[in-house]
């Protein structure tokens, strides 16, 4: 096979193909190697994609199909308020993984745009290093900069005991908001 660029909604539609089937979120890179583009073609096809209401999101890790990962049975949410310094949010999301807990977003109060989410999608220690790599290596700032560390996190687990061991954990380290 020699490497021609695949064009346009042929393009998309290996884009969608290749995500649905995904076990695990894949990279802009990694997409535009097998439609032999430039990652920024794979963003703009990306948005096109989103704009026609695929549920697709980008996270640290890659591009992600989010229709196979919702409506799992037993799957217990919460959303917990935290607050803490840029350096301790790799010990913040460790509790969290170690308990079991899959941390899916951030969410902080911007003063003029309103709630701002990220997707942190995070689940296991070599999730949270690489989360936390990629801030570093970026030098991006954490969301939670723009509000003085106070943030909220939506976190999952398949028992409400996992979620309340993890809380119980982080407000003793001090990083869980009371009213």
């Amino acid at each position: 096979m020699h490497n021609e660029k695949i064009l346009g909604e042929e393009r998309r539609n290996l884009l969608l193909q290749l995500l649905v089937k995904a076990d695990k979120p894949i990279t802009g890179g990694e997409l535009a190697s097998k439609a032999n583009v430039s990652r920024q073609v794979i963003v703009q096809d990306i948005s096109l994609l989103k704009a026609k209401n695929y549920p697709i999101i980008a996270t640290s890790q890659g591009y992600v199909f989010l229709n196979h990962q919702q409506n799992q049975p037993n799957i217990f949410e919460r959303i917990i308020a935290c607050k803490h310094s840029p350096e301790q949010t790799k010990q913040e999301l460790t509790i969290l993984v170690d308990h079991g807990v899959f941390v899916k977003d951030v969410i902080v109060e911007h003063q003029v745009y309103g709630d701002l989410t990220a997707s942190i999608r995070v689940g296991n220690r070599n999730e949270v290093n690489e989360f936390i790599n990629k801030i570093n290596k970026s030098k991006a700032a954490y969301l939670s900069q723009l509000t003085g560390g106070i943030h909220l996190h939506t976190i999952q687990a398949d028992s409400p005991d996992k979620l309340d061991r993890a809380c119980e954990q982080l407000s003793d380290e001090g990083f869980i908001v009371h009213d």
